[in-house]
């Protein structure tokens, strides 16, 4: 197949890529970033999703995959930047896949969206309501892209939709949300609060994604690796301390004395947890992960 990557230079959008052109592919990627040494067989376009050369990759390549990547979850970026690339580049995606006739769109979320409360149920499946945009505002742009693609699935049904909201990828690329919160030394906690934290190893989530390809899934799947462990266990497994902090001092500690900065709206999931059921993408596409929890950490820590 010729399959379109978004984003192909982040670290997680590389291994898909690299996974996909080994079985015979043909690979298309989309960028800002240059891959100056990218394989045979993968071509990078250096441009910007919302740009027009964007656009004539779709309309000259007539990709039949286009796997949906070039998001970002990082807060270094503004909020304008974060909202324009995340959800105004979310929405040319799928309309120019609508327009030049591509079969499959995997939009490629996150599970945060469906945010942290202490009255949310434990297991969160495909029908819970996003609620992210009030409980933690700052992600409000990819709950909004998150909802434009899963819109797709009926403003254009001859498009094969499938919306992954995938839990933390965590492993040897020391790339993501979890592996930027685990990159210093200590791990901050709420003080008397130890939520579940849900991850799977990078390649555990390459792997789904391939097969959201394969199976040519077409709707919201959540996407889960082994079961959740404890901040704390996932602190201690890769190496880190914990650190449990007053809530009322956390705001005055994010970022110093080696701890990470979160923004405000990040508090609510250090104190309750985020997860999900993915039985029904288990069951689409026959996954199973190859590394649990334990080897999870390992590999995070030791790489």
């Amino acid at each position: 197949m010729k399959i379109l990557i978004t984003g192909i230079n982040g670290a997680h959008a590389r291994m898909v890529a690299l996974r996909l052109r080994a079985r015979g592919d043909e690979i298309l990627g989309i960028d800002r970033r240059p891959w100056p040494d990218a394989p045979e067989g993968v071509h990078v376009f250096q441009t910007d999703v919302r740009k027009r050369p964007a656009a004539d990759v779709f309309r000259q390549h007539r990709p039949n995959v286009v796997i949906h990547m070039a998001t970002i979850t990082h807060f270094t970026a503004s909020a304008e930047e974060r909202l324009r690339i995340n959800l105004h580049g979310t929405r040319l995606v799928f309309e120019y896949c609508h327009e030049f006739g591509v079969k499959q769109a995997v939009f490629v979320g996150r599970h945060t969206i469906y945010g942290a409360a202490p009255d949310a149920p434990l297991y969160r499946t495909e029908e819970e309501p996003p609620l992210a945009v009030s409980t933690f505002p700052e992600l409000a742009d990819l709950v909004a892209a998150d909802l434009f693609a899963a819109a797709a699935l009926w403003r254009w049904p001859g498009l094969k939709t499938a919306v992954l909201r995938m839990v933390y990828m965590l492993g040897p690329t020391h790339r993501g949300t979890l592996a930027s919160f685990l990159a210093g030394p200590r791990v901050p906690m709420i003080l008397g609060f130890d939520p579940l934290y849900h991850f799977m190893h990078d390649e555990d989530g390459v792997e789904a994604i391939v097969r959201a390809v394969d199976h040519q899934l077409s709707g919201i799947y959540n996407v889960a690796g082994p079961p959740p462990v404890p901040l704390s266990t996932l602190a201690r497994g890769t190496g880190r301390q914990p650190i449990p902090i007053p809530e009322p001092l956390f705001k005055y500690s994010a970022g110093r004395f080696g701890l990470p900065y979160l923004p405000p709206g990040a508090v609510a999931h250090i104190k309750h947890p985020i997860v999900v059921d993915a039985t029904a993408f288990r069951r689409a596409t026959n996954f199973e992960h190859k590394h649990d929890a334990h080897a999870v950490m390992v590999s995070f820590r030791e790489s």
